[in-house]
């Protein structure tokens, strides 16, 4: 190599260094008076015309006096060639050395974010007036206009629950930022503007190199990859990327909407790195290089789904001076409502919340704050999990219609379904809500077993439609609810706090001998037993152990079935089991299911045996229009698969056993928590006062205390004095923690007393 510089630059080395290197190969060359850089690429006709291209670039930069390399001509007056280096053919170039210490090297300070923000804007106006045909043509997969070109390499990240977040932010590149790209004005830009490229001296930007990346592309996305590299690595993130970002716009005004697509393009930079980290360690598996900011930046793209993407978008806009956009008027918002719709659909929280988005665990307001969502159930593997948003749209434009037509989805899903389930439970009824499914099935009960009577549970609730009521105590039984019907048979919820049997060795078996009392005085019989494993409007209220293993064997000896509702408690919630009986060792004859199977689309389904489907077929015609529909089966497939694929189940298992212990040290700590209960991620905190009586005063106030902390929780049980916590699968113990802390400094707070 030292002969070929010799004799190709008239270049005397004192020392020829390798460098670190990612697709080319980088020397340090030290000669008596100065230091070059030495690069060497495959000889390859595309990368000789970009090489060019990049010269020109840099010549054209040092016209204007920027500080950036200067190209070092080969003796023969090119700047690029083809030259033999040990026995192979290399491409070739000479670059000048610019002196300083890296941004990487140094502790830096809010003076050089401002200085950088300045110098890079200057480097951006002196490209001004360049042309290369060859970069305009360059298809770049680093270029974030092209976040596209990386999705084949989602698959090689390894961990299902980061490639899903990966997925997420793809999506929303192509709802909210590829549509905008044609407005949005271009340039010739450096694309990546690291702390390994970027040349610093105390608070004062020096230099930049390696202009490998240069693209024609939208200037804002110069901005967003330099924003991306200065804070990745940062506790703060407006802290670092404000001062840069106004130095930056002092310089280059930039635009309301450029400005308003920063999160998105910030998160597209940080997709790139991580896939083109991963597909590099599948190729290159030695390469530490390849992948040095693969944790970093893993680490920012959770801090930016923390983040409200209103709340960076108004960060930035009021940093910069630019004009908002008018608030949004909550009392308007609520007004609007209130006048199209009935007083009876009612909100929660004494404070509504305007909601604009969602994110697994989180969700976003119209006002920039994000909250933990503690409390959503129906979004079971997290709000817009893109594996199931991709399922649906794929399949709403390919087919959407009844089950009166031949699809595949239809038997797919249904067996995928079944798999989860004993064998005997072989026949599917796809509807369209928890409700509808439960209506089903009492009209299933009846007609099989020709009896009208079913029994319930106390403070159960099982749906909206008429049948559903009429089968909910939480709903007949409410002052304002129509009452029990003759042909119900309420027994009482078997609840081991508080309950009728507080203490007793085997609570669950008396309870039981209760009900069957109740059974063997019921001259015509039963057409079904319906209960939830545990009580969610009871308060979340495990039915207690050996309960339905007594009951359900009498409930069949009195004709009839014995239905589980397992809308909520379903799919594994509850950590140690797929569906809720399984906790009990027992085999129900019908399961209902419903919205959480589709995320929080509208789905529901009885599931049951081929022996309750014939007696059912002999009646009157059963048909759902849109029940099992291609779109409701993809998107229930795709849950299924998530669940499978994220190892949800045992997420469940885990963080709600950590979730419980730490509300547990809590109730040591206040008396006002007189139970902690439930399973997995299914678990409700029973507040009572001095007097140990439901706390109803407290439940309100926690709630609406947690809501102002940005936690969303909710109340529910008789009194509604039970703090109930059922969040998306995908919950962590750090949100768990986040939770817990909230409630106890809530507690400190509340008063004492329930007056």
């Amino acid at each position: 190599m030292r002969e070929a510089i010799i004799k190709s630059f008239g270049i005397l080395p004192l020392e020829i260094k390798k460098l670190n290197g990612y697709e080319n190969e980088n020397y340090l060359i030290k000669t008596e008076e100065n230091r070059y850089i030495f690069k060497t690429y495959p000889a390859t006709k595309n990368t000789i015309s970009l090489l060019n291209a990049e010269c020109g670039a840099l010549l054209h930069l040092q016209k204007k006096n920027s500080k950036t390399p200067t190209p070092i001509p080969f003796l023969s007056g090119e700047y690029v060639k083809t030259i033999d280096l040990e026995n192979e053919p290399k491409c070739c170039r000479m670059l000048s050395f610019l002196p300083g210490d890296f941004l990487g090297e140094i502790e830096p300070s809010k003076a050089l974010m401002h200085s950088l923000g300045a110098f890079l804007a200057g480097v951006n106006q002196k490209i001004d007036g360049f042309h290369s045909d060859a970069i305009r043509a360059r298809h770049y997969e680093w270029d974030l206009q092209n976040l596209q070109l990386n999705q084949k390499y989602i698959s090689a990240i390894p961990d299902p629950k980061q490639r899903s977040l990966v997925a997420y932010f793809f999506q929303k590149f192509d709802l909210l930022v590829a549509p905008s790209i044609p407005e949005l004005r271009k340039a010739y830009i450096h694309s990546d503007f690291n702390e390994w490229n970027v040349l610093v001296e105390g608070d004062q930007a020096l230099g930049l190199i390696d202009f490998g990346d240069m693209v024609y592309s939208p200037l804002i996305n110069e901005v967003a990859t330099a924003l991306c590299y200065l804070s990745y690595d940062k506790d703060s993130f407006f802290d670092w990327t404000t001062p840069f970002l106004k130095a930056y716009h002092k310089v280059i005004p930039l635009k309301k909407k450029e400005v308003g697509l920063l999160y998105y393009l910030i998160a597209t930079k940080l997709c790139i790195s991580v896939c083109q980290s991963a597909n590099a360690r599948v190729l290159q598996p030695g390469n530490n290089y390849a992948s040095v900011s693969k944790d970093n930046a893993w680490k920012m793209l959770h801090k930016l789904l923390v983040l409200n993407p209103i709340s960076v978008e108004n960060h930035f806009i009021h940093a910069l001076g630019l004009s908002k956009e008018k608030t949004v008027d909550l009392e308007e918002k609520v007004k609007t409502r209130k006048r199209h719709f009935s007083r009876v659909l009612s909100m929660s929280y004494k404070q509504p919340i305007y909601m604009s988005g969602a994110a697994f665990q989180y969700m976003y307001d119209g006002y920039g704050n994000t909250f933990l969502d503690a409390y959503n159930n129906i979004p079971h593997v997290g709000h817009s999990h893109p594996k199931v948003v991709a399922a649906g749209q794929k399949q709403m434009a390919t087919l959407n219609t009844n089950t009166r037509y031949l699809y595949d989805l239809l038997a797919e899903y249904a067996d995928a379904l079944l798999q989860k389930l004993p064998k005997k439970l072989n026949k599917v009824f796809f509807v369209n809500s928890g409700s509808e499914a439960n209506d089903l099935a009492i009209r299933m009960a009846k007609k099989h077993s020709g009896i009208e009577n079913i029994m319930v549970l106390e403070h159960g609730y099982h749906g909206h439609t008429q049948t559903g009521i009429d089968i909910s105590d939480y709903k007949f039984n409410n002052p304002k609810g129509q009452g029990q019907k003759n042909h119900i048979i309420k027994a009482p919820i078997p609840k081991e706090f508080q309950g009728d049997h507080e203490g007793a060795e085997q609570p669950g078996l008396l309870y039981a001998k209760e009900a069957i009392h109740q059974l063997n005085n019921c001259p015509n019989g039963v057409a079904a037993f319906i209960a939830e494993p545990i009580v969610g409007c009871g308060g979340q209220v495990p039915l207690a152990p050996g309960y339905l293993k007594t009951l359900y064997p009498e409930v069949r000896k009195n004709g009839g079935l014995c239905i589980s509702d397992e809308v909520q408690t379903g799919f594994g919630r509850l950590g140690s089991v797929f569906w809720g009986y399984e906790r009990h060792g027992v085999e129900p004859d019908m399961v209902v299911i419903g919205k959480p199977m589709g995320n929080g689309h509208p789905i529901g389904a009885v599931i049951t045996t081929e022996e309750v489907a014939n007696s059912f077929a002999e009646g009157v015609e059963f048909f759902s229009s849109f029940g099992g529909n291609p779109v409701s089966c993809a998107i229930g497939k795709a849950v299924l698969e998530v669940i499978n694929e994220e190892n949800l189940q045992q997420n469940a298992l885990e963080v709600g056993a950590y979730y419980t212990s730490l509300l547990k040290i809590l109730q040591k700590e206040d008396a006002r928590i007189g139970d902690v209960r439930g399973e997995g991620l299914f678990l409700g905190i029973e507040l009572i006062n001095e007097k140990e009586k439901p706390n109803t005063k407290l439940a309100q106030f926690l709630k609406n205390e947690l809501r102002k902390r940005h936690v969303l929780i909710s109340t529910d049980g008789p009194a509604d004095s039970v703090i109930k916590t059922k969040p998306p699968l995908i919950f962590n113990k750090k949100n768990a923690e986040r939770v817990v802390s909230e409630i106890s400094r809530a507690l400190k707070i509340a008063p004492l007393k329930d007056e």
